[in-house]
């Protein structure tokens, strides 16, 4: 079930109204034209595009191809018809990871921080690069830190002051400790 095919078919008016007719009962073609003012070819292609959604299915009677509606999907509550584009958040994951990795391409060399990013969004994603090099639930001294941070960059006033700033790392009475896990 492809729910973007779905809510697209139920966008259009006369695919709206091919539906509501089907919900009195399953008809054909030139009844439905008839019904609903339209021509058999309108009918026709908009059917088409329903039976691709999978709204609608057909079935040979005699001389006729009879369509109704696809009961199942009209039983179905607004979450299940979203849920299968979850897939959406893999795909969103990895672009995001493959931007990160090219943003961490791009301003280290060699483990070493060529600059430090302007922008925010890298800024942040170099900065969670960095405080991979911190154990989690240990405390630092400002010396420790400074140690650690001038092996990427020799500016580890500005990127201690970051890391606090971005929430990666909290400062109590002069010790530092990582916050998240990255």
């Amino acid at each position: 079930m492809d729910s973007i095919k779905i809510f697209k078919c139920l966008s259009d008016n006369s695919r709206l109204k091919i539906i509501n007719s089907l919900m009195i009962e399953p008809m054909y073609v030139e009844l439905l034209a008839e019904r609903l003012s339209l021509s058999t070819s309108t009918v026709s292609f908009h059917l088409k595009k329903l039976m691709d959604a999978d709204i609608v299915s057909s079935k040979k009677e005699q001389y006729y191809t009879i369509y109704s509606l696809n009961e199942k999907i009209f039983s179905m509550n607004l979450k299940e018809l979203i849920k299968d584009n979850r897939k959406e958040d893999d795909i969103l994951k990895k672009r995001e990871q493959k931007y990160r990795d090219k943003v961490i391409q791009s301003f280290f060399q060699y483990d070493k921080l060529i600059e430090i990013p302007v922008q925010n969004k890298k800024k942040q994603i170099v900065l969670e690069r960095i405080v991979e090099s911190f154990e989690k639930d240990r405390n630092y001294t400002e010396k420790e830190i400074n140690l650690i941070i001038s092996d990427f960059h020799d500016d580890f006033c500005t990127i201690r002051r970051d890391l606090v700033g971005f929430g990666l790392m909290e400062r109590k009475n002069g010790i530092y400790k990582r916050k998240i896990d990255v």
